[in-house]
């Protein structure tokens, strides 16, 4: 984790990147310090020469010179305020555009055990704090500072006996500040944190709201979101309460620094060391003091708010992704697909194997059919060869080509996967379609969707093509939405093509026309399949059962069914009585059935 310290340095890194600006910003801060500071002084000697020797021209000038003074400082605190949101706006930009590309090249196991919501949360509200602090934070407490030493180097000139008085004060400032800070930074860590959490639970909430609804969880869900936020709510509200004490503690020994200053000061202008002015401007610089440190602790505040939530960027930032693209990488036009699985093995962590001695080979256009259990390892073993994950021992390769030495890009245009989980974009159903093939023809995204048998359903839709597809294809049936995730892995014509269970949510009658029309689109093709249907197996050139992550079992359809092992064992319990049901419903309504004949209407 970084030191507070390399927090701040590498937060003012991303301003220092637009250094002229930065510079021009800072030095307007510092200029609009300056008036500040003048006007207590403007004020005293109107004290002196105006209102005591009775001088109405002189008043006026210097009132005049007090209102320029006062014009002076509203522009350049204008200026510099804007300024300042300028390099706060730059900083949030570059932020953002590095911590989403960050996201994109991270690998798959990151987000196995990263909340949504929390890593939207950084992006949004983690930024912003940091962005915040840029702007208000740095530059503020620069003037502050700036102030600060203008306003005590002139009290020292006016009188440096009560000069040393206030100075006096300021150890035990800063001494509560520091204290204030390292109290601080752990609240706004657990806050932002708790920030990222809540935020998840809304996202979470969001995205299966239909199922909520359908099982009446509003209650558990608020109950949840309760919790949650009140957790925000408690450490934001912890640090108010010590950001309020201190200013507290503040204005109390400055109340304190005055009344000492009125009272020696008194004993001085009795003693006519000092004049009525001079006292008046030394009062009202304790003033600015006050300002100026009040200043600095909203200023500390930001910053351990900024501190906090830089630590959460810059861990996203720095994470080392196991799935990393070589120097040495090349990228490869179109491969044959002839795939080698070289004694692989898988840990997501240390404890957790979830592949184990995965060996075997397949010839390009052959096909090759996965399966076993939940957790056996199917989706982890094609999820190989687009290097979702890397293999932990061993090798994959593609046409003799280790998976780690070709570029990313390359790699992912030769493999196409349809998901059993389809994703739609919030789009028309031809961008959909068409996502990431770049200068798809509509002729082309009409075939793949004929193939896919989408297309009778998309041109009866009133904007066909055209149609708007809501958030995560909600406005689309899950059988849609396999069915326009199978067109847009068509469209991009990948030598490899993975389909992971991508039938699971099409009825039987759609399955078999997808099967049939994928049957073409598979010959000259290597094809992983991983399904539950007898239909989709029986042809497979390879079958290979997983068990907790081992190849148990391997060979054809009649192979393993002959072997008599768990191969025949999943037949029998699933796949046959899936292919009995497909085939009775496949039948006309009408047409009798042997159970019909034992069993007639209304007998058990």
């Amino acid at each position: 984790m970084l030191s507070p310290m390399q927090t701040v340095l590498r937060v003012t890194a991303y301003s220092w990147r637009r250094k002229w600006l930065f510079a021009i910003a800072a030095l307007t801060y510092a200029l609009s310090s300056l008036p500040h500071v003048a006007i207590p002084r403007l004020l005293g000697t109107a004290i002196d020469q105006a209102l005591t020797g009775g001088d109405r021209i002189e008043l006026l000038l210097v009132g005049g010179l007090i209102l320029l003074t006062g014009a002076v400082r509203l522009g350049l605190v204008y200026s510099s305020i804007y300024l300042g949101e300028m390099v706060g706006h730059w900083v949030s930009n570059d932020l953002r555009r590095e911590y989403f590309h960050k996201l994109q090249h991270l690998s798959a196991g990151f987000y196995d055990r990263r909340q949504t919501g929390d890593l939207m949360s950084r992006a949004a509200a983690d930024v912003e704090a940091v962005a915040e602090y840029t702007t208000y934070g740095f530059m503020g407490m620069f003037s502050s500072i700036v102030i600060f030493l203008a306003a005590l180097a002139t009290m020292l000139i006016i009188d440096w006996r009560l000069g040393l008085i206030a100075l006096a004060f300021i150890p035990v400032i800063v001494w509560i500040s520091i204290r204030m800070t390292a109290a601080m930074s752990p609240l706004f860590a657990s806050a932002l944190t708790a920030t990222g959490r809540m935020n998840a639970v809304v996202q979470e909430n969001l995205s299966g709201v239909r199922t909520v609804k359908a099982l009446g969880g509003q209650d558990y869900e608020m109950v949840k979101f309760n919790e949650r936020a009140r957790a925000v709510a408690v450490n934001y509200r912890r640090a108010g309460h010590m950001e309020v004490s201190w200013q507290a503690a503040v204005a109390l020994l400055f109340a304190g620094a005055t009344a000492a200053i009125l009272y020696f000061g008194g004993r001085e202008v009795f003693a006519a060391r000092l004049t009525t002015g001079g006292l008046t401007s030394f009062i009202l610089y304790m003033g600015v003091l006050g300002f100026s440190v009040l200043s600095v602790g909203r200023t500390i505040r930001n910053m351990a708010r900024a501190l906090a939530a830089g630590r959460r960027i810059f861990e996203v930032l720095d994470f080392e992704s196991p799935v990393r693209e070589r120097a040495s990488a090349r990228a490869v036009d179109v491969v044959r697909g002839r795939v080698r699985f070289d004694h692989v093995s898988l840990s997501y962590r240390e404890a957790d194997e979830a592949l184990r001695d995965v060996d075997f080979e397949v010839q390009t256009g052959q096909m090759v059919a996965l399966l076993g259990g939940p957790g056996s390892g199917k989706s982890t073993v094609v999820h190989l060869l687009p290097r979702f994950y890397d293999a932990t021992v061993g090798s994959v390769s593609i046409d003799g080509i280790d998976v780690r030495d070709v570029t990313l890009e390359s790699l992912r245009r030769n493999v196409g996967i349809v998901q059993q989980d389809a994703y739609a974009f919030s789009a028309t159903i031809r961008d959909n379609i068409a996502y990431g093939v770049s200068g798809a023809r509509p002729d082309d995204v009409v075939r793949a969707a004929r193939i896919a048998q989408l297309h009778d359903f998309v041109d009866a839709l009133p904007d066909g093509y055209d149609t708007w597809v809501g958030e995560r294809g909600i406005t689309l049936s899950g059988g849609q939405r396999q069915r326009l995730a199978i067109a847009r892995t068509l469209l991009m014509d990948p030598p490899i093509l993975i389909l992971d269970d991508s039938t699971s949510s099409v009825d039987v009658g759609t399955e078999a026309l997808i099967q049939r029309a994928l049957a073409d689109v598979m010959r000259d093709r290597t094809t992983f399949v991983i399904a539950h249907r007898l239909s989709t197996v029986r042809n497979a050139d390879l079958i290979l059962v997983l068990d907790h992550g081992e190849i148990v079992e391997r060979g054809t359809h009649e192979e393993l069914l002959a072997y008599g092992g768990m191969y025949r064992r999943i037949h029998d319990l699933q796949l046959k009585p899936q292919e009995e049901i497909r085939l009775i419903a496949d039948r006309p309504f009408d047409e009798p059935n042997e159970h019909s004949r034992e069993h007639p209407p209304g007998r058990p």
